[in-house]
């Protein structure tokens, strides 16, 4: 699911700030975002979001900022920073411009590795509180998910409904869709009577015969079963994802069988409804861990 959470974090002047966003994914895919002198606690980010996160696409970020930044704290790769300057003062001076050194030496400092900080070295229990915002961030994407969960179970709850009140509306047809099939062949045969003789034992089996392949009755019982089975694992507290997907799959079989032996304008009207109302089922169950 998709999802966001953000914390912060004020400690020993140090002002701290996170940000996790999740989307869709059959799998879990990590991606961080660190300062460089954090980037030694990355294993350990990734395996605290890991053991919270089974799947999706994660993009994790860390900033930090300093109140009160001391020359001690600000490094500045002098050898490099001589070395841009030169380069961009020798090439002005072959193009025969005039070079502004005061804002080429304010450009340069922007360059990366040029200028950094390097604060002191994060203590284990700053690292502890650091953990912690890191925890609040993923509840706050927790809480946003569980939202989103809520809405799609009663999206799916709907859907669900509206197949089994259509699968209603199948019955009264069915009972006159054998009527109108079953007069419909005895009246072919009658037409048939003047050219051939008609054995009327081996008729009545063969008519009992096709009625019977045309009976929808296993279909509607297993039809309401799985939608029953489809609402029961909704609220199962472990991971249903994959057990819905398969559940949905089940539902389209019967579904499909129904068509396929119904015969009848009119139900066939009703399994496309249903379908249709499967299908928007299928395509959020993607969504479910």
């Amino acid at each position: 699911m998709t999802g966001y959470g953000k914390a912060a974090l004020c400690l020993n002047g140090k002002n701290f700030e996170t940000e996790i966003r999740s989307l869709n994914g059959k799998t879990l895919d990590l991606s961080t975002k660190l300062p460089s002198n954090y980037k030694d606690k990355e294993l350990e980010i990734r395996s605290l979001i890991s053991s919270r996160m089974e799947r999706g696409k994660v993009d994790f970020s860390l900033t930090f900022t300093i109140d009160d930044v001391s020359d001690e704290i600000v490094k500045i790769n002098e050898p490099l920073l001589k070395a841009y300057y030169n380069k961009v003062v020798s090439i002005s001076n072959s193009l025969g411009v005039e070079p502004d050194k005061n804002m080429i030496l304010t450009s340069l400092l922007r360059v990366p590795d040029v200028q950094r900080l390097e604060p002191e070295k994060t203590s284990e229990e700053e690292w502890q509180k650091i953990s912690g915002m890191i925890n609040t961030a993923i509840d706050e994407l927790d809480k946003f998910r569980i939202q989103e969960g809520k809405t799609l179970r009663d999206d799916f709850l709907k859907r669900v409904n509206l197949i089994l009140s259509y699968l209603d509306k199948v019955e009264p047809l069915e009972k006159n869709r054998i009527n109108i099939i079953k007069e419909r062949i005895l009246q072919r045969f009658e037409e048939l009577k003047t050219t051939i003789e008609v054995d009327k034992n081996r008729l009545e089996q063969e008519l009992i015969y096709y009625i019977e392949k045309l009976d929808i009755t296993e279909e509607k019982v297993r039809l309401r079963n799985h939608c029953k089975y489809f609402v029961e694992t909704i609220d199962s507290e472990d991971s249903t994802g994959k057990k819905l997907g398969f559940i949905a799959q089940e539902m389209g079989r019967e579904i499909n069988t129904l068509g396929s032996k119904a015969n009848d304008a009119e139900i066939q009207k009703l399994v496309v409804m249903m379908k249709d109302e499967l299908e928007k089922i299928k395509e959020q169950v993607l969504n479910i861990l």
